[in-house]
């Protein structure tokens, strides 16, 4: 009798666990029986979760039982939505979203207070939600490879941004909110469809890159020419036609610059008037002190 009883309780046993749940194949292969919390890296200053390229198609829910991580990289997986329930990690400082196929941010986005770097480049994105102005320790942000074509005007009050990627979107001008952004030191513009700067961007008055390759800007504004700390001007691939006098002024541009990330001036494949080509060819100095001539005899 017994010997029977204990076969017919496995059977059940067995019933039961195969009616249980099934988790995704990739959730089971993160886990594998292990606690959530064994996934987790302490480091010296920050409690890190790395889930890059697991084949996600959606976040596990343990992970929001896990409010101890600062750093989190689900970046490189086919993500469509990220959940409310991010707000619940409200200890992180680094947050990368990188490479999914992400249409929209959840507002709650808006309670990591905490966050300094927040990377959301190559997604689905038509537009970023106000509430990530909340952020306000945010230092670190790259939108690019998306479909945005505006920013909330309370990206005003991220003034503690330093560097903002937003090349590679659909730009047809330079958001307003951004000349209040006087901390940026970097800033990427490049392949959207943009046609000018405004004079405002003389507000940004510490900023060291400035990137807007692949456009279609037919000058460069003149109050441009005023901000002292640039040190890279890549304007490759526009519709220049002349440059502003006052370019001289740029005293931190070393060089004419042929490699993308060189430090310098970037004005490559442009249909520059002559003898514009030709002064540029004698290099930065040529230039600098033709354009400073120009000015004196006018």
């Amino acid at each position: 009798m017994g010997s029977k009883h204990s076969k017919n309780e496995g059977r059940r046993s067995m019933v039961f666990l195969r009616k249980g749940p099934k988790l995704p194949a990739w959730e089971d292969a993160l886990l594998s029986g292990r606690e959530p919390k064994s996934l987790l890296k302490r480091g010296l200053r920050y409690v890190s979760l790395s889930l890059i390229m697991k084949g996600m198609t959606s976040t596990p829910d343990f992970l929001w039982g896990l409010p101890e991580v600062q750093k989190l990289n689900l970046s490189r997986n086919r993500l469509v939505v990220i959940p409310p329930s991010l707000g619940k990690l409200d200890r992180l400082v680094v947050l990368n979203l990188g490479g999914n196929c992400l249409k929209s941010l959840p507002k709650e986005i808006g309670l990591l207070r905490n966050l300094r770097v927040l990377f959301v480049n190559m997604n689905c994105l038509t537009e970023v939600p106000a509430e990530l102005s909340l952020c306000r320790k945010l230092e670190v942000l790259s939108l690019s490879h998306n479909r945005i074509s505006q920013l909330p005007l309370s990206f005003t009050d991220l003034t503690s941004l330093r560097k903002l990627n937003l090349s590679n979107n659909r730009f047809v001008q330079i958001p307003l909110c951004i000349f209040a952004l006087r901390s940026l030191d970097f800033l990427h513009l490049g392949s959207n469809k943009l046609e000018n700067i405004a004079e405002s961007i003389q507000y940004l008055v510490n900023l060291q890159i400035f990137i807007v390759e692949n456009n279609n800007i037919r000058s460069l504004p003149r109050s441009l020419c005023y901000i002292a700390t640039l040190e890279l001007l890549n304007a490759d691939y526009n519709a220049l036609q002349t440059l502003p006098d006052d370019l001289y002024l740029l005293r931190r541009l070393r060089r004419i610059a042929w490699n993308p990330m060189d430090k310098g001036l970037h004005i490559a494949h442009n249909p520059l008037s002559r003898p514009l080509p030709e002064v540029v060819e004698g290099g930065l100095d040529v230039l600098f002190n033709y354009l400073r001539e120009k000015k004196e005899h006018n």
